[in-house]
């Protein structure tokens, strides 16, 4: 019969690498704050322009420091789609549902992508869900209705289409691992983020025109712009590349679930975000269910470390 790799132990993540791994929830964390903080100035297309041609850039940069090879035309094809379902489309929806749901709530709803990367896995590659990975799913969502609970909870009114949109942002990046998992290509992980960064700038160029200009926007608000783009964005995926070369794809997916407490936590010190209990029950019931489902608990297959066809779920 067929073993599940998944089952079996293996060392746990390095300190390096841990410290990588918190690095990147605080940024990805990071990247909600911004959007609330500047929803009020920016309309959504305007806002995720700037932030995936600062990535594209930033990327470029770094591949051509690193003298990494830049394969954009070769995997074109590819590289559209992914910028559709795993940057544009859903950088767009969080940016839209940012004006009117708090940051805590938004870093919330992103958690829920694995959970829809599996539904969409079953549905689509009729894959199995072992029991472990199942029991850690189920201990995250747990987790994260906690957090949106009572404390971190909708506004007064007008919060259904943000919501649908922040959820439809989630099912975006699960369709899209769907779509990786089905298709896989043979560009790097590294490639795929720098095609799909170019091909997101180019799909919303046209909100340039669609959109109206920035209103009341001052130098801070496109320092911010900067650094949702750069920090954010860019060095993120760099810090992301460096877990799936270390750890594997499978525990570098495990930031999913710690970017909601980075959220929370960023949306109350910046934002004056409310916080209250459910914030310890639910970040704990995250972080064991992450370990869980992304395999810390067990050992992770031997392929895991060189798999290529990941794709990062960011926010």
């Amino acid at each position: 019969g067929r073993i599940d790799p998944v089952q079996c132990s293996v060392p746990i993540m390095s300190p390096a690498s841990l410290l990588r791994l918190i690095l990147l929830a605080a940024l990805w964390g990071g990247s909600f704050y911004f959007l609330r903080a500047l929803a009020p100035v920016f309309a959504p297309g305007p806002l995720i322009l700037v932030r995936v041609g600062c990535a594209a850039l930033f990327l470029t940069v770094m591949a051509i420091a690193r003298r990494r090879r830049i394969e954009l035309l070769r995997h074109g094809r590819h590289y559209l789609i992914m910028g559709l379902l795993n940057a544009a489309l859903p950088f767009v929806l969080f940016a839209y549902a940012a004006h009117s749901l708090s940051a805590s709530l938004l870093s919330i709803l992103n958690a829920c992508a694995p959970v829809f990367g599996a539904l969409f896995a079953a549905l689509w590659l009729r894959t199995g869900i072992s029991r472990p990975t199942a029991l850690g799913l189920l201990m995250g969502v747990c987790g994260v209705a906690l957090l949106a609970g009572s404390d971190i909870g909708l506004p007064a009114s007008g919060w259904a289409a943000p919501l649908v949109a922040g959820l439809a942002a989630s099912a975006s990046y699960g369709l899209a691992t769907a779509y990786a998992k089905a298709v896989p290509d043979s560009a790097t992980p590294f490639q795929n983020a720098l095609g799909s960064m170019w091909a997101a700038t180019l799909m919303l160029l046209p909100a340039l025109w669609a959109s109206p200009a920035p209103t009341g926007a001052d130098a801070g608000h496109w320092l911010a712009a900067l650094m949702l783009g750069v920090l954010s964005t860019g060095l993120a995926f760099l810090l992301y590349f460096r877990l799936i070369e270390d750890e594997g794809p499978t525990r570098a997916l495990t930031v999913t679930f710690l970017i909601p407490l980075f959220g929370v936590l960023w949306g109350s010190l910046f934002l004056g975000e409310p916080v209250g209990w459910s914030l310890l029950t639910g970040g704990a019931l995250i972080l064991l269910g992450t370990a869980l489902s992304t395999g810390l608990m067990q050992r992770a297959p031997a392929s895991d470390r060189s798999s290529q066809a990941v794709t990062p779920r960011e926010p």
